[in-house]
């Protein structure tokens, strides 16, 4: 079979191909902590599962519109409106498979062949693949520990060209759990208009924040922002609803529309319970949110105190999202029981093999200096998978299942 050239271009997701590893494993009986899943491990509440479920026996079961229910819309709108200080009407809001699905849907509608689309690195592993799916380039801009994994105005005006179209900014970011502060983001934005680009803002981490960190909109900051601002957020994180496949744009009308043209043909409309789950869920108590995150910032502290206990390893304190990243190429080189890496996809292959713990490679999202850990795992796991990564790289000791 001939698959086509644009196909081959695209790399799979390393966050899933790990996850998907792990269970694998586990199924084979191998002991296997995993840090890779980008999912809460909390349920999703009960009176959001009741909602979906009532929604069921009510015969809610078929087609809605492809933009998604007027319900759901007024509820996001509502949100916005108190919660990030955006003035959104329904007509400005789609609704979409994911928060996944509405960037993905957001580029297509926006960006032509050849255009650039802007991306600090480190970054989602999505991104890039997502923006070469529209026939686009991704050009990234490199930060590092040193800047706290954040762009500047003088990276902007380094990294824009007549062919630059897009900013993407995500705040608090995966992988590097980084916040800008208001005052970044409304330089970085500001600049970024005057200079005639889109911004997609990805919000979907905008709950998850710690040590009173705060969590700001680029769209709030006045009307020229909320132009050329797209707002993109979701409920997988917020309720725990990975699974649900909620999420949504909101934005110019123009640009809604034209990204309702695509999900037409496409998906059509997203799934119809979920919807009415989700309007339950933005409406109801957030109970769980503030539950996850007093549990996430035990784990937070945690697990990068023992990261930084070990030689060759400097973990910063992520102010958001749960993911840490730590910087491991002080390890390069050393030998790990018997083994030696020279960058991190074979960091992660040794600590796998050797420890029984899987971690993602640092590369996948742009930076071969480090790797990723989720810590929305259990605290159990948290502190059997830093005792085998503590025992084999400072004490050569692998792990025997």
């Amino acid at each position: 079979m001939i698959i086509s050239q644009l196909v081959k271009k695209i790399k799979p997701s390393a966050t899933m191909s790990i996850t998907s590893k792990v269970k694998q494993m586990i199924s084979s009986g191998i002991d296997v902590i995993g840090f890779g899943a980008g999912e809460p491990d909390f349920d999703t509440p009960d009176y959001i599962k009741t909602a979906a479920i009532e929604s069921l026996q009510n015969g809610f079961t078929k087609y809605t519109p492809t933009s998604g229910i007027l319900e759901l819309k007024e509820a996001i709108c509502k949100k916005l409106l108190q919660e990030n200080g955006v003035n959104y009407t329904p007509k400005q809001v789609i609704i979409s498979c994911g928060a996944k699905h509405s960037i993905y849907n957001t580029i297509l509608a926006l960006c032509n062949p050849g255009d650039e689309v802007l991306v600090p690195s480190p970054y989602w592993v999505s991104y890039p693949e997502q923006i070469t799916l529209a026939n686009s380039t991704p050009v990234f801009i490199h930060t590092d520990d040193s800047k706290d994994f954040k762009i500047s105005v003088e990276d902007l005006k380094r990294s824009i060209t007549d062919k630059t179209k897009l900013l993407i900014l995500n705040s608090p970011s995966n992988p590097t759990g980084s916040v800008y502060t208001k005052e970044e983001l409304y330089e970085i934005a500001d600049f970024a208009i005057q200079a005639g680009l889109y911004i997609i803002s990805d919000e979907i981490y905008e709950k998850i924040v710690y040590d009173g960190t705060v969590h700001y909109s680029p769209a709030s900051f006045g009307e020229k922002f909320a132009k050329n601002v797209i707002t993109v957020n979701g409920l997988s994180k917020t309720f725990s609803m990975t699974g649900w496949r909620i999420g949504y744009m909101a934005g110019p009308e123009e640009l809604v529309k034209a990204t309702e043209l695509i999900q037409d043909h496409s998906t059509s409309c997203p799934n119809s319970f979920s919807q009415k789950a989700a309007v339950v869920a933005i409406r109801g108590k957030d109970d769980i949110t503030s539950k996850m995150v007093s549990e996430f910032d035990r784990r937070r502290r945690y697990i990068v105190e023992r990261l930084n206990k070990i030689e060759g390893i400097t973990c910063r304190l992520p102010k958001g999202a749960f993911y840490v990243f730590p910087n491991i190429s002080g390890l390069y080189g050393r030998k790990i029981a018997g083994e030696t890496a020279k960058n991190s996809s074979e960091f992660v292959s040794i600590v796998l093999d050797k420890a029984k713990v899987a971690v993602v490679p640092g590369i996948c999202f742009g930076s071969d200096s480090h790797v990723r850990l989720s810590y929305a795992t259990s605290f159990e796991n948290i502190e059997k998978g830093m005792d085998r990564l503590e025992n084999l790289l400072t004490n050569s000791i692998p792990y025997k299942n």
